[in-house]
């Protein structure tokens, strides 16, 4: 149903482009990583997943779940939810890594939850926390890197200015980018600092793919 709806609604909101360095899609059972910079951003990188034929089961932050009739809906599907700083994260882990061995692709956010920053310039990815290392090593699945731009321009900022930015998005279209890199395997003496810098240099060069298709400003010192 995500992915189905994200594909439905992005066009309508922006001009969703796509690109990749293989010019396919990921492959069933794929770990997939993406950039999070606004609440739109999950939206637009289904939607772009969706046209190359995937439709990843997706880690998201546990607070959805609380949301009536999406919650619902979230589990029916099998999506898993991320307790932050809980002991209930490791279980998030162990659902990944069985969707894994399903043949499901999965999506994560390696850089957990949103940028503290104003306005709609670009900026290179965050960061990564440790779940994307244990999750790859655990299974030996391949991981892609998804870059996306744009999405700032569709929400961002505080609560009104993110209404403002939405309501006014079917009128304004703003340009939205997606670059699907080519994927990559940790190495088995990969220590996990080096594993973690590999794929955040990996992703950071399929944002810049994105950010450049979109001609987008960038912050490249931002946090």
């Amino acid at each position: 149903m995500l992915s189905r709806l994200a594909a439905a609604v992005v066009p309508v909101f922006g001009r969703l482009g796509i690109t990749t360095d293989t010019g396919s899609g990921p492959v069933a059972g794929s770990i997939v990583i993406a950039n999070h910079t606004s609440l739109s951003d999950p939206a637009i990188v289904l939607a772009a997943l969706r046209r190359l034929g995937t439709e990843p089961i997706v880690l998201a932050a546990a607070g959805l779940w609380r949301v009536p009739l999406l919650g619902r809906a979230l589990t029916r599907e099998g999506h898993i939810p991320v307790h932050r700083h809980d002991p209930r994260a490791a279980q998030a882990l162990r659902e990944a890594q069985a969707a894994l061995a399903a043949g499901r692709s999965v999506l994560l956010y390696p850089e957990g939850g949103l940028p503290h920053r104003k306005g709609v310039r670009e900026a290179p990815p965050r960061p990564f926390h440790p779940g994307l290392f244990h999750l790859a090593r655990a299974t030996g699945a391949q991981i892609v890197p998804v870059g996306q731009a744009g999405a700032r321009a569709l929400t961002s900022g505080g609560p009104f200015e993110q209404v403002a930015r939405l309501l006014t998005a079917p009128l304004r279209r703003p340009r939205l980018r997606v670059y699907v890199g080519a994927p990559l395997r940790l190495d088995s003496g990969q220590t996990q600092a080096q594993a973690l810098a590999m794929t955040h240099s990996a992703l950071t060069r399929a944002w810049r793919a994105a950010a450049r298709q979109l001609g987008a400003p960038v912050l490249d010192n931002a946090r």
